[in-house]
């Protein structure tokens, strides 16, 4: 199926098989070959309905008012800090294989909570708001198949979700071995505009330098923000993701091998869409969680690093974390989850020695 804009989006199998099912969660459809409302009025609809018909998301969206945050001087950047304990389970889920089996997978259709509604995207997704926010307004994208999480064959999804969502919302995306709560399940996810501090900082010219590029598609690359960002932008979608496949080919020869055959390289992404620009924010990676995570007692740092707080905005269900994080903490945390430097040089000579085929569809 193509939509009006020329992107692509099948048609999944569920659709088709359980069409009933599927609708008797929606209350809302988005089809931009129909007249309907945007996006993102669906989706604040969908919240404001959600908090009197299901008590579950009316008792976590009204806790929000009361997390704790704290802002953390970095040197040449800033962090936000949120204490916020009903992100436990997400924060310490574990994500491996044989986990993963023993579980029912709770974003599927059939395990969805019976009070738990949806605007259905495109007839390939389900937005849900997220039981466990983060922020006041924060959405799980769902696909309908159950298909593993792994962003190459959805990255135009991810754009035109951005695209759809502007400019009230940006739309993030985490890859299954860093970050993704449900590696099993493909999905994205929507939180305000301007929410994560990452937001200004790469607004400022001289925190960005171009690195590479091709017609339609440009790539920069962040300094002095204590991690590994890349930063591509364009108008052209079929440019964002030639260019992108490129940059994936990329980094997956000099990212040192730690899942699966044919696994995807390390990624969180952030996607905002301004002006007809999309930015597609990149953190590469090298390591899911940091070694405090797997220590004891006072040593250990219940922190599961993924695109938020690759964005500067850190979470931490535990009050002692909250607590005890510092600028020396962040800025090595960010050092150890973060591409190091000389994988990153490596990244940018492969890149530089092809050039991305803007053509292919």
């Amino acid at each position: 199926m193509t939509a009006l804009d020329g992107s692509e989006f099948a048609q999944p199998a569920s659709l088709k098989a359980a069409a009933p099912a599927v609708m008797e969660k929606v209350e809302a459809v988005f089809d931009p070959r129909k007249e309907c409302p945007p996006l993102a009025e669906l989706a604040l609809r969908l919240l404001a309905r959600q908090k009197v018909s299901w008590i579950a998301i009316a008792e976590s969206y009204g806790e929000m008012e009361d997390v704790l945050h704290r802002e953390i001087d970095c040197g040449g950047f800033r962090v936000t800090v949120q204490f916020n304990p009903r992100r436990m389970a997400s924060s310490a889920a574990p994500v491996d294989v044989e986990s993963l089996k023993r579980r029912d997978c709770f974003l599927c259709l059939s395990n969805l909570p019976k009070a738990q509604k949806a605007v259905l995207y495109r007839e390939s997704y389900l937005l849900l708001c997220n039981p466990a926010p983060i922020f006041p307004e924060h959405y799980t994208i769902a696909h309908l198949d159950h298909l593993p999480q792994s962003i190459a064959g959805h990255f135009r999804e991810f754009l035109s979700l951005a695209e759809d969502l502007a400019p009230r919302f940006h739309v993030f995306y985490n890859g299954p071995r860093c970050g993704a709560s449900a590696p099993d399940h493909f999905h994205f996810q929507a939180i305000p505009a301007g929410s994560l501090p990452i937001e200004g900082d790469l607004s400022r010219p001289e925190m960005r330098k171009q690195v590479w590029g091709t017609e339609g598609a440009f790539l920069f690359r962040a300094e002095g923000l204590g991690r590994e960002i890349l930063i591509l932008e364009g108008r052209d979608r079929r440019a964002m993701d030639a260019a992108f496949r490129q940059i994936l080919t990329a980094l997956a020869q000099c990212m040192p091998p730690g899942g699966p055959p044919g696994d995807e390289p390390m990624l969180n992404l952030l996607c905002t869409f301004i002006e007809g620009i999309w930015t597609v924010v990149l953190f590469p990676r090298r390591k899911h969680r940091p070694d405090a995570f797997y220590r004891e007692g006072k040593e250990r740092l219940v922190i599961t690093p993924a695109a938020v707080e690759m964005g500067g905005f850190i979470v931490t269900p535990r009050e002692q974390d909250y607590r005890r994080l510092d600028a020396g903490l962040i800025r090595a945390l960010y050092e150890e989850v973060s591409l190091d430097e000389l994988t990153a040089q490596r990244f940018l000579e492969i890149l530089a020695t092809d050039q991305p085929d803007k053509d292919k569809p």
